[in-house]
């Protein structure tokens, strides 16, 4: 079970993740995991138009290969992209050399969108926010940056009601926060009811949405 807001321990034990961006003004920082999705993407992308928010997406590299138009409209909308495995790999469950291959398969089908995936913008999530420190090391080794968060809300569990995902967030932010949402069917009936609300929240509270 995840925690929805990361202990300040975790976080020192595992200082090679990012799990906030420190700042001094109202900024957060919103990811979406598991997409591209769609119809789903396409609202989120939507929805972050009305505020003028930037975002970043963890995509699935088989999910991009299904929809690559969708996956153009996240690039062309402004927003950063991130690597999510090609088949949402349990590090747990997987043989590394196996993960690995499976991160670059994604990483090649990413670069035929967007070229601009290289060594200083190499962004990666890994499924379930399970890794080993060996993995850590791997995917330093191939330059990727690993973004953690600061808060999980937990959209994608289907037996919470959308009150408690959206006080998941609302009651934890602060400034620089990294939070994780999900584009995909799973959790769109919460993503659906939140998102908009979120928005809406954090914007009269002055707070701004970057791109990672």
């Amino acid at each position: 079970m995840l925690l929805v807001k990361t202990p300040k321990i975790i976080k020192l034990l595992f200082q090679k993740l990012v799990w906030n961006i420190p700042a001094n003004k109202k900024v957060v920082y919103l990811t979406f995991d598991d997409g591209p999705t769609k119809e789903i993407t396409e609202w989120v992308l939507k929805q972050l138009e009305q505020y003028h928010a930037k975002a970043t997406f963890f995509c699935i590299g088989k999910n991009i290969t299904e929809e690559p138009e969708i996956f153009n409209k996240i690039i062309h909308a402004g927003h950063a992209i991130g690597n999510h495995t090609y088949n949402h790999l349990n590090a747990w469950k997987t043989n590394q050399k196996n993960y690995m291959n499976n991160v670059l398969q994604t990483e090649e089908v990413i670069k035929e969108y967007y070229p601009e995936f290289t060594e200083n913008r190499k962004l990666f999530r890994p499924p379930y926010g399970k890794f080993t420190p060996s993995l850590i090391k791997r995917l330093r080794k191939e330059c990727y940056t690993i973004i953690a968060w600061d808060i999980i809300s937990e959209d994608y569990d289907t037996t919470l009601t959308t009150e408690k995902v959206y006080n998941n967030v609302v009651n934890h932010v602060e400034p620089g926060s990294i939070i994780v949402f999900h584009d995909s069917k799973k959790a769109f009936k919460n993503l659906h009811n939140v998102l908009p609300k979120v928005l809406e929240h954090l914007s009269n509270k002055g707070y701004t949405f970057k791109a990672i």
